[in-house]
């Protein structure tokens, strides 16, 4: 398996458990947004080890803000 291949592996884990955690707050496509956005905060770092946690704390805190 390729790193990338392992790094969309893991943003489809983090997204899977942001969809359970936030269910009763975002909808499913919300969730898959709001990842997506925040992976591709990271898209030009060179060092992609660490990419998965961090789009996870990310997703978490866009999905924490109240609604404006």
């Amino acid at each position: 398996m390729t790193d990338k291949n392992r790094e969309e592996d893991a943003i489809r884990g983090v997204a899977e458990r942001l969809k359970i955690a936030f269910s009763a707050t975002h909808s499913a496509g919300e969730v898959e947004t709001v990842v997506a956005k925040a992976h591709a905060a990271f898209s030009e770092r060179p060092v992609r080890e660490f990419i998965p946690v961090l789009v996870e704390r990310r997703a978490r805190s866009m999905l924490n803000k109240p609604s404006a």
